[in-house]
């Protein structure tokens, strides 16, 4: 069977492109399968997340052993000092090397913000008595002290909000998602409601549509792109699980009545604002802004854009020309051994502009054109393994377009259910 044609018939099993019809036979084999890709692809976040989770509950264990004296008088004012000071510098670097990015641009107006609402909490701390004696136990914060973890925590929330959705966040979407808080907050305040629930409830809805917007760009991503490894997806979890651990230690802070719990909730917000700024200052040029630019020049085609406004009603003859000229291109010159592979290169043989590509791909093949093109790599990879059984993983990787070996084996074990090692076994028993 030609691999073209392999391509097709898998298609049509929900475009999952499990290899060889017989590796996936019942649900409990799918389900391990599944299962066993879950932990290659994500047990760095995993065991990010736990150790993480780790050190903060034996911070919270240790913490009473602070004299609580010595803790408001030095080391509360010491932690909120350095956080200040984190998010100040980091404002400053951004806002000088912003290189015309509009997400850094945007981050510096976050740290500067925050540094801002730190200098405030410094006050606070050594005037407004905040650390008292003996909390009240559950919900010890009152509520304008919610209000300003409300505050942090819409800040921290808002680059990867923007990271995901490019030129979404605006001033009036940002005081339209804040406004909420701050009238909770007020009427907490001045009636004998205890709304302080609805504030500890907040934060949990707006990471909760930062997840939704992280499966939307997922899709974004499979349906554009070749390769999802240099997307920013992977950091956003990463940064995600962080968020997590610091909205757990938050509720913990609200129920908690250790007189010393603000210390573990300080220096993690310190570690999370030095990690995602670290992030942030030296990571490359983030994916989005990269793949804007350039297919904002793919855009401006006018050929290819007036094309597109004629494929709505195009003939079924025509469609089957682009099918077959695709075909035959991915055949022949084997452009997805290409690392850089896009959607966009295909115009070459399908002349309409990127975003009806996408749905060409879709219509045609019932797939993305990240699966599409996975398919045909580790078609390629088989070949190789077949072949030349002593080829190292690595040489294999390269060869057909994938960034790494871990790289290539996480995405076979996620269409095979077989990691490269047991497949090359099971083909040649």
């Amino acid at each position: 069977m030609k691999k073209f044609d392999f391509c097709l018939h898998i298609s049509k099993k929900s475009c999952n492109f499990a290899g060889d019809l017989g590796e996936v036979s019942t649900m409990e084999e799918k389900s391990r399968k599944n299962l066993r890709y879950f932990y290659y692809e994500y047990r760095s976040e995993v065991v990010f997340g736990l150790v993480l989770t780790a050190a903060v509950v034996v911070s919270y264990m240790l913490s009473p052993l602070i004299p609580t004296d010595i803790f408001r008088k030095f080391v509360s004012p010491f932690e909120i000092s350095a956080v200040a000071v984190l998010s100040g510098v980091c404002a400053w670097f951004l806002a000088r090397h912003h290189e015309g990015m509009r997400q850094r641009w945007i981050s510096a107006w976050i740290m500067g913000a925050l540094t801002l609402i730190f200098i405030y909490g410094y006050y606070i701390r050594l005037h407004g008595n905040t650390v008292r004696e003996a909390a009240e136990g559950l919900f010890s914060f009152e509520g304008w002290e919610m209000v300003y973890g409300d505050i942090i925590a819409w800040f921290l929330l808002a680059y990867p909000s923007e990271l995901l959705r490019p030129r979404w966040l605006t001033w009036q979407k940002a005081l339209t998602r804040l406004l909420p808080v701050i009238i909770i907050g007020v009427i907490d305040y001045f009636v004998p409601w205890d709304l302080r629930w609805l504030l500890a409830i907040v934060p949990v809805i707006w990471v909760w549509l930062l997840l939704h917007h992280v499966r939307s760009y997922h899709k974004y991503c499979e349906d554009h792109f070749s390769s999802l490894e240099d997307t920013d997806e992977r950091w956003v979890i990463r940064y995600l699980v962080m968020i997590f651990v610091l909205g757990g230690s938050y509720g913990y802070l609200c129920i908690s009545d250790e007189p010393n719990r603000i210390f573990t909730q300080q220096w993690l917000m310190f570690f999370v604002l030095l990690y995602s700024n670290e992030q942030v200052i030296f990571r490359p040029v983030a994916w989005i802004e990269r793949a804007e630019q350039k297919e904002a020049r793919d855009e401006n085609d006018e050929a290819s854009d007036e094309i597109s406004k004629v494929m709505a009603d195009v003939s079924s003859t025509l469609r089957a020309e682009y099918r077959r000229a695709l075909e035959e291109w991915m055949e022949t010159e084997r452009p997805y051994l290409k690392g850089d592979f896009r959607l966009s290169d295909m115009k070459q043989v399908v002349p309409i502009n990127r975003t009806y590509l996408s749905q060409f791909i879709k219509e045609e093949y019932d797939c993305t054109f990240y699966q599409f093109v996975t398919n045909f790599r580790i078609e390629e990879a088989k070949r190789l393994m077949r072949e030349s059984p002593d080829m190292r993983v690595q040489e294999i990787a390269e060869h057909c377009g994938f960034s790494s070996a871990t790289v290539f084996g996480r995405v076979f074990l996620r269409e095979t259910g077989l990691t490269p090692t047991e497949w090359l076994a099971q083909s040649g028993s």
